[in-house]
């Protein structure tokens, strides 16, 4: 575990819709867990790098997330977009354990320095 590692619990995987979202909001801002067709749980700062949409009212396709304002694709695993377009949103620690989903508020260092 990283220093300064928060976690906290969010609560059933059937709590995200399958191909969805659910919003956390927290002090540093809303991170989006999404639930894929397969049952696997990432979270990813909900803001897509291009304009700042809200990610979690995109559309899950396979690990990949659409943004609903201009369509660009941002992996869910990586939180990178998806080539040709640049940019990523932070991605976050996710755990399932016995179907409960708990989400790191420390996010992973996946997004290159400018």
């Amino acid at each position: 575990m990283k220093m300064n590692e928060h976690w906290i619990e969010i609560g059933r995987v059937e709590d995200i819709p399958r191909r969805g979202a659910r919003v956390v909001r927290t002090a540093a801002g809303d991170i989006a867990l999404f639930r894929t067709v397969e049952d696997e749980v990432f979270a990813l700062q909900d803001q897509c790098p291009h304009k700042g949409g809200p990610l979690s009212q995109g559309i899950v396709s396979g690990r990949k997330v659409a943004c609903p304002l201009h369509d660009w694709k941002v992996a869910l695993d990586t939180g990178l977009a998806v080539a040709p377009d640049e940019g990523c949103a932070a991605r976050f620690p996710v755990r399932l354990k016995d179907g409960k989903v708990s989400l790191c508020l420390t996010p992973d260092d996946n997004c290159p320095n400018p």
